[in-house]
């Protein structure tokens, strides 16, 4: 009997998405195939530190995704590598406690999907589910990724950076003649439309400015585009692929956290989007250049709008999309034809091909 593979499922996190993280990992958990995986449950609380929680309660008020909290009864723990794979030791007494072959980050926003933790698995020699340190780096950092965007010459809503150090008031009035209104503010590097805000006077636009900048030194002000919300998930490394396009009608005034992940009727999702062939071949197109213009591997989720004259627009791209049971990114793969518990199998086979192609490079002079 082939020996299962130890999947360290890494969620939870320091970042202000820590209960969508939960929320995906729960549903991450429940599709997985267990005839193959053995999974390890890593879980980060607030405070940044690693936990091993019991499989059968790692999270706590499952029933309710308000009061859905990471269980913080299991043991701290460090990873330590080794040449094929990684111990997870105990704080306490330094024993080893699980040993991981490959680990699927399920944390959304800063000190998850930034990088941070890519640079940590990398250093452990561990494959990891998503793109590397730059691709999700420059995912998450939604000035830098505009601005390589527009230099591949994918359209891009005009934007304005303001940083906290340089910001003030008296610069409204070239805001709103420069991009009009009304607009979205956003922090720079956050994701599930935490801190985002859509402000249609002046003074809308100094309390969205404010909000953002509890969450983020470097904010972004974008002009509103008029159009559709799709998006597209794209899967892969060296050839990526891209699903079937999905649209996403808000009920509330935008896509906004709530009605991502709190509320099931906070939006309609068409699955797929009701548009013509030749437009969705060109959304698809699109995506995987997104995808690659980015450095991404392993998997992203592409959100850009459809204006009426058929001119596509990207807005951003996600580079660990949400796995909750509303989420897009695993919703347009099933459309698509890769079910949930098939979509894991492949990013994790994904994760393993890239690092043992990485395996291969020389990493001295002789």
């Amino acid at each position: 009997m082939k020996k299962k593979i130890r999947l360290g499922i890494l969620f939870g996190g320091r970042s202000a998405e820590h209960e969508v993280s939960l929320q995906s990992a729960k549903n991450i958990v429940e599709a997985i195939d267990t005839d193959k995986y053995d999974i390890v449950l890593i879980g980060i609380d607030k405070q940044g530190s690693w936990l091993l929680p019991q499989s059968a309660e790692f999270l706590i008020g499952t029933t309710n995704p308000r009061l859905l909290k990471l269980n913080r009864a299991g043991p701290g723990v460090i990873l330590a590598p080794k040449t094929k794979n990684a111990d997870l030791v105990s704080l306490s007494d330094h024993r080893p406690l699980e040993t991981v072959d490959v680990i699927f980050p399920v944390l959304h926003g800063p000190y998850g999907e930034d990088g941070t933790v890519q640079g940590l698995l990398k250093l452990a020699n561990i494959p990891y589910v998503g793109p590397d340190v730059l691709g999700s780096a420059l995912g998450m950092d939604k000035d830098v990724q505009k601005r390589l965007l527009r230099e591949a010459g994918i359209p891009t809503a005009p934007f304005r950076i303001l940083r906290r150090s340089t910001y003030a008031e008296k610069d409204l009035s070239g805001i709103v003649k420069e991009l009009g209104l009304p607009v979205f503010v956003k922090p720079a590097n956050l994701g599930s439309s935490v801190g985002i805000n859509k402000a249609k006077t002046k003074k809308q636009l100094a309390a969205a400015i404010k909000e953002a900048f509890l969450f983020d030194n470097k904010i972004i002000v974008e002009e509103r585009i008029e159009g559709r919300e799709i998006e597209c998930s794209v899967l892969g490394n060296e050839k990526p692929i891209a699903s079937v396009p999905g649209e996403v009608i808000p009920r509330h005034e935008f896509y906004s956290y709530e009605a991502k992940y709190i509320d099931e009727n906070g939006a309609l999702l068409k699955i797929p989007a009701n548009i013509p062939s030749r437009i969705k071949k060109k959304i698809q197109r699109l995506s995987i250049k997104t995808f690659r213009t980015l450095c991404c591997e392993g998997m992203a989720r592409v959100d850009l709008f459809l204006k009426k004259n058929g001119q596509v627009v990207i807005n951003e791209i996600n580079t660990i999309p949400g796995f909750t049971i509303i989420s897009m990114y695993p919703k347009l793969w099933e459309a698509s034809g890769i079910p949930l518990k098939k979509l894991i199998d492949r990013l994790i086979g994904l994760a393993i091909e890239r690092h043992e192609r990485d395996q291969k490079l020389k990493v001295s002079y002789r």
